[in-house]
């Protein structure tokens, strides 16, 4: 397998961090912090960020610093509307083009879903019910299908985190399950309202209002996922810790003042 370049380490990590909500809407994202953090040049990260931001996952615009893209209300029924659209039509694909193979894998999944259930992190249980989608849209075969579900599934994460609350996947684990039935047995149409159905509570449970969160510390969460993406011989680099010296020079600092 090739190994994953530290560019790519950082858009994966990042991009994962966002989808988890780890990185919450509205984070700043300066570059001098996170091209030392990866150790690569801010010219990559910004590449990064452009990626990004093509993916509506972070905002840019006339600001020095990107930021988490925090979507507002209008914006959320807009991806909303186009999930819909999309996933309806996967669900019809994958009942017309449907294999038995396909049954044993999505089935799978929603046992992973319930292994998420006892593990006590709401995120986690979200990360595992959004792939569910994303499998289905692997299922037609159609890749672009995949990469714009992808993108409007990551984007609805960004919506709940704004917008919505974190509840059980329980009621979704559920729905998954009915929906596994009726494209076992091909039920195009039935597939297609169960969908709908499923989207929209989905839709009603992102669209409420949470407290807003405090601001976060960017590189400490990102050192938990730029691990899992860098290669053995492709370490990431740390910031450095700060030397006694250089404490004790903070500290006279603020007795100075």
């Amino acid at each position: 397998m090739k190994p994953v370049s530290r560019a790519d380490v950082a858009y994966l990590s990042l991009r994962q961090a966002i989808v988890e909500q780890a990185l919450v809407p509205g984070t700043k994202l300066p570059e001098d912090a996170l091209a030392a953090h990866f150790g690569v040049s801010r010219t990559l990260i910004r590449a990064a960020l452009a990626r990004l931001a093509n993916e509506g996952l972070i905002d840019t615009g006339n600001k020095r610093t990107a930021t988490v893209a925090r979507p507002s209300r209008e914006e959320a029924k807009a991806v909303f509307d186009v999930r819909r659209c999309l996933e309806v039509e996967v669900v019809r694909l994958v009942a017309q083009n449907w294999q038995p193979q396909f049954a044993a894998l999505l089935e799978d999944h929603v046992r992973a879903e319930e292994a998420t259930l006892g593990a006590g992190s709401a995120k986690l249980e979200l990360r595992i019910a959004s792939e569910f989608h994303l499998l289905l849209a692997q299922l037609t075969g159609n890749p672009l299908m995949e990469r714009y579900v992808s993108e409007v599934v990551s984007r609805c994460s960004l919506i709940l985190a704004v917008h919505g609350h974190e509840p059980s996947q329980e009621c979704g684990m559920r729905e998954h399950r009915t929906l596994i039935e009726a494209l076992r047995k091909r039920d195009a149409v039935r597939a297609q309202q169960l969908m709908r159905d499923h989207l929209e509570a989905l839709e009603a449970r992102s669209l409420v209002h949470p407290p807003d969160e405090g601001p976060a510390d960017v590189v400490e969460i990102l050192g938990r996922y730029s691990a899992a993406f860098a290669s053995a011989d492709q370490p990431v680099a740390r910031p450095r810790a700060a030397t006694g010296t250089s404490r004790e020079a903070a500290a006279k600092r603020t007795r100075k003042r």
